[in-house]
């Protein structure tokens, strides 16, 4: 990380900032109130404090204080709702983490993918949602506020959004020229490849 970014708050340079503009727009504007009041455990105006620990005790808090629900619903939960409910699904946890960022300014966004686990039966994986900061002289680096850890090389990224809801694990239609009754059949299968 670049030695301007080391502390926060920062501010990016304005090269940086023209190509992340997108990824510093709060979203979901209505819940402002709310994560500012949450994200004052963490940091406060005024206060100086290493970005790297900042990010860390966000991305532990959630993984740590939320109730990990797999959900079927499609879309994600506001952060208000994630946060009154204090349980989500990795999506929602990514959806808090990313709106938390970048109200406090730091440029963050969605992705979607693959975690990659030996002890999950083959054909029984699923999608996974994390998040993504752009910290200046490292790049783009990966929380996971589902398990709280930093992403490794156990993620596997298929997709990367400014938003959560253009990133759906699955969507697409079918047209046909009779009634149809479709039915879809999914097996996720990830696994190491020796080096």
């Amino acid at each position: 990380m670049s030695d301007a970014a080391m502390l926060f708050p920062f501010q990016y340079e304005a090269a940086e900032y023209t190509g992340l503009k997108p990824y510093l727009s709060v979203i979901f504007v209505q819940d402002i109130p709310l994560l500012s009041a949450w994200l004052r455990q963490f940091w406060h105006f005024g206060q100086v404090l290493e970005t790297y620990l900042l990010l860390e005790r966000i991305n532990k808090a959630i993984a740590n204080g939320f109730t990990y629900q797999q959900r079927e619903e499609p879309g994600v939960q506001t952060p208000a709702t994630t946060l009154a409910r204090r349980a989500g699904s990795c999506r929602d946890f990514a959806t808090l983490f990313i709106e938390a960022c970048r109200f406090l300014g730091l440029a963050a966004r969605f992705v979607s993918g693959y975690l990659y686990s030996p002890i999950v039966l083959s054909g029984q994986g699923a999608t996974h949602a994390w998040s993504e900061v752009y910290l200046p002289g490292t790049g783009w680096k990966g929380f996971d506020s589902t398990s709280g850890q930093v992403v490794g090389h156990d993620h596997i990224a298929v997709a990367v959004s400014r938003h959560s809801e253009w990133v759906p694990p699955v969507s697409g239609s079918f047209i046909a020229e009779s009634r149809q009754s479709p039915l879809m059949h999914v097996e996720v299968n990830v696994a190491e490849i020796p080096a």
